[in-house]
């Protein structure tokens, strides 16, 4: 093998890797934002169901008369 064509396989390869670099940090950034907006999303969903265990606790309890259609 000829030194221009190792040359150019070297070259190829690290322009593999730097490609490869780029494309894992995207990747990574992608990740991380979606990570955030699942941890957003579930502190969400437990604010809800609290708020909804505390909506349960304050209503009035089932009368136990029937409805006055009977």
């Amino acid at each position: 093998m000829n030194d221009k064509a190792f040359a150019d396989r070297i070259n190829a390869l690290e322009m593999r890797a730097t490609h490869q670099e780029e494309t894992i940090e995207a990747l990574n950034q992608v990740v991380t934002a979606q990570w955030k907006q699942i941890d957003s999303l579930m502190r969400q969903i437990a604010e809800l169901g609290e708020r909804l265990r505390e909506a349960e606790a304050g209503r009035p309890a089932p009368a136990s008369e029937p409805p006055p259609h009977y």
